[in-house]
């Protein structure tokens, strides 16, 4: 076996040899691979041991100032925790003993009563910083009395969300969002408790307005009381509301992102934890301490700035750089001018032998490409008539099928089965003339490749074993899936007729990259795909030939001489190349290098088929357009048993004529145009061909269906550019009834009878 990188030089020496091209005089050998080595490991060894240190050490800080950071945040959260409770709790009971007092009481009794219960409530809360004004609300919302004004002026909150949260029964709403207070007449936040009526339904709400202030205060004292400080404190809601924020900056949010990892933490229910984040508050990456504060939906959390962790850790660092590779760069200033003068010498040698070999390539390649082409020719001319008889062939058996040609199924189905072998064959006579449509993907070769196991091992028989190494990360290709997977059986079937008492096949796929100084004939990323066996191996003479189409060294009947050429124009086509290594006794590598893909793998998408309601369309009136007789007599005979109504021409020419007399028909008396879809070859005698005609046919009817029948790849992109439908010869039958039904479901949504197409 043979190395799996193409080498252009290895290889233009083989193909000169073997054909006797004359070669440059040599040059002798120059021993650079030898000094290169010995300046690189010097200058590797200048540089890694140096840099593992650093790492080390750098890393090493690192980790210690992240504890460091954690344990911080860690200390404080619980002190702001427990310090959040006891509010908490004070409120609580606070909140319990006002329902107490008011118990019994109606809005009118508490009206009644308001001057003695406003002093009560001014008793129980004027005591504590944090607490702005305790108010009671009727059921309505109304306020009833409050700690702060006698007599309490005519507020309602009756439509705001912590009231209809506590109307409702809903835990959040017992502390509401930061809020200009109505009673207060500052920003607060509330923690209010529902009462309730004798029997049991809502009678209003006690609320307790709580000053963020306080809390802003408190956590400025708890950090250090400088705003400067890497370390930030916040209260907030479970649903990421925040009621409390230092330092607070002019214009912050008032809420946790949604989809930060604190907010995810909240939902998932955890009591306590650190994370990191982006804190959208602060704008900064930090680390997270966060706690749940007792029974309440309130968490409290202490994030650390990682700017400032790194900041320090930077400054350590650079001291450490400096002292560490001041002296290192010297020595590498050293090395690296030697290598540069070690590359500039090997440049020079390397250019005379490089000219050489691009030379004889290029020879070689243009006298390869000047045969292909010719032989592409004759054996297109070749697939296309029988791509035709085909065609009558299938036709015809699908009219036998319909009309139920009793006591003739197993002749039918042979003569099918024939005909897959022959669309087989067309397919590789296409492919080796390069006439073949490509109906190119972007593939995951990773996935893919594992999936066509079960098919390889299917070609290569029982005695040959099948091994398959895909790297790690290779990137995807855009091919023809249907191509790719023909040329690995190709390669496969020649393997296991290489290996008759038994053997191995290896299949490789890796990832490569060539430059124009490779002397690659391609330049660009690539995925080498290596196919290898262990059989006998090919001669010098004909692994000159192996590529060349009908060129085959098996038994009569038993090649075609397709297999390899379908593998090389395939490549190529695909903007690739292929490769082949053999040697007698040695086994044969076969090396195909296809072009890495810009865009992702699609997803497959389920396709629906079929009618909406299960039945197939018919009556569509449809302009069919062939020159080949048989060919338009099956088509003909197969739609009108599908229940269309068909109008046979033989060129482009006649049906240009034809639509554009209806055409002219329906300008003057309004009569509806006769076609609903055109139905056309696309290579036919006379001045048109089939694309001519659906150009002709979008500059005055752009409604009119038209479906295009095509077995040459090169007349694809320009088909599509016209936007009309096109089939690959030979077709689907099924394929066709399905655009047809597809075409009737389209005019039947549109408002329109088949029957009485117009011009839009």
């Amino acid at each position: 076996m043979t190395q799996d990188r193409f080498d252009p030089r290895r290889a233009s020496r083989r193909s000169a040899e073997r054909q006797g091209d004359a070669v440059f005089p040599a040059v002798p050998e120059q021993n650079f691979h030898v000094r290169r080595i010995t300046l690189i490991a010097l200058l590797v060894a200048a540089v890694v041991l140096p840099c593992l240190y650093v790492a080390a050490m750098a890393f090493s800080d690192l980790r210690s100032r992240e504890a460091d950071a954690t344990d911080m945040t860690l200390r404080t959260v619980r002190v702001a925790e427990e310090h959040a409770l006891k509010v908490f709790d004070m409120n609580e009971t606070l909140d319990t003993r006002i329902v107490d007092l008011t118990e019994g009481l109606g809005d009118d009794g508490i009206r009644a009563r308001e001057a003695a219960i406003h002093q009560k409530l001014r008793t129980m809360g004027g005591g504590y910083p944090q607490v702005a004004a305790v108010s009671i609300f009727g059921r309505d919302g109304a306020l009833l009395v409050t700690s702060r004004f006698y007599p309490a002026p005519p507020v309602s909150i009756g439509d705001r969300d912590d009231f209809v949260g506590l109307r409702e029964g809903r835990d959040l709403e017992h502390v509401s969002k930061v809020m200009s207070g109505h009673v207060a007449g500052e920003q607060v936040f509330n923690t209010g408790v529902e009462r309730r009526a004798p029997d049991g339904t809502f009678a209003g709400v006690v609320s307790v307005a709580l000053r963020p202030s306080y809390f802003d205060a408190f956590y400025r004292e708890l950090l250090g009381g400088t705003d400067g400080l890497p370390m930030t404190m916040t209260l907030v809601r479970t649903d990421g509301a925040v009621l409390a924020h230092y330092p607070r900056r002019p214009g912050e949010p008032n809420a946790v992102a949604a989809d930060s990892p604190f907010a995810e933490a909240m939902k998932e229910g955890r009591r306590a934890g650190v994370t990191r984040m982006r804190s959208n508050l602060d704008g900064d990456n930090m680390i997270v301490a966060f706690r749940h504060v007792g029974s309440y939906p309130v968490y409290v959390m202490c994030g650390y700035r990682a700017s400032a962790m790194w900041a320090a850790w930077y400054r350590h660092l650079a001291v450490l750089f400096l002292s560490i590779f001041t002296p290192s760069v010297a020595l590498w200033c050293v090395i690296w001018l030697s290598l540069r003068r070690l590359g500039a010498e090997e440049e020079a040698w390397e250019r005379w032998q490089a000219e050489a070999s691009m030379r004889r390539s290029i020879e070689s390649a243009y006298r390869q490409s000047r045969k292909m082409e010719a032989l592409g020719t004759l054996v297109g001319s070749v697939a296309h008539d029988f791509n035709n008889l085909l065609m009558i062939l299938s036709a015809n058996v699908q009219i036998a099928r319909r009309r139920g040609a009793n006591g003739l199924d197993r002749e039918l189905s042979a003569m099918e089965r024939a005909l897959k072998s022959g669309q087989s064959l067309t397919r590789q006579l296409l492919g080796v003339a390069r006439k073949q449509p490509l109906r190119n993907e972007t593939v995951a070769l990773d996935r893919w490749l594992p999936a066509c196991r079960d098919l390889l091992r299917a070609s290569l028989g029982a005695k040959v074993s099948l091994v398959m190494d895909v790297g790690v990360g290779i990137w995807p290709m855009r091919v023809d899936v249907a191509e790719l997977e023909l040329a690995l059986i190709n390669i496969a079937v020649n393997a296991r007729d290489a290996m008759p008492n038994g053997g191995r096949f290896t299949v490789r796929a890796t990832n490569i990259t060539f430059r124009h100084e490779d002397g690659f004939p391609l330049t660009g990323d690539f995925v080498q795909v290596s196919l290898e066996d262990t059989g006998v191996g090919m001669a010098p003479e004909v692994l000159a030939r192996a590529f060349e189409p009908l060129f085959t060294t098996k038994a009569k009947g038993m090649g075609t001489g397709l297999g390899l050429p379908q593998v090389f124009a395939f490549c190529e086509r695909s903007g690739g190349l292929a490769a082949i290594d053999s040697a007698v006794g040695a086994g044969t590598s076969v090396r195909l290098y296809l072009p890495r893909a810009t865009e992702a793998p699609a997803v497959d998408v389920p396709v629906e088929t079929g009618t909406e309601d299960g039945s197939a369309p018919h009556g569509l009136r449809i302009l069919l357009v062939e020159d080949n007789e048989e060919v338009a007599a099956g088509t003909e005979a197969l739609l009108q048993m599908m229940g269309h109504h068909v109008t046979c021409v033989l060129n482009a020419d006649m049906a240009l004529r034809l639509l554009d007399d209806g055409h002219r028909q329906h300008s003057r008396t309004g009569e509806p145009l006769p076609f609903d879809v055109v139905l056309s070859d696309i290579h036919m005698p006379g001045s048109l061909n089939g694309i001519d005609l659906a150009e002709a046919i979008r500059a005055f009817d752009a409604t009119l269906p038209v479906i295009l029948v095509t077995g040459y790849a090169e007349e694809l992109d320009r088909a599509r550019q016209v936007n009309v439908r096109v089939l690959s010869k030979p077709f689907d039958i099924a394929l066709l009834e399905s655009l047809l039904q597809g075409i009737q479901r389209e005019l039947a949504q549109s408002g329109l009878d088949p029957a009485a197409h117009q011009v839009q």
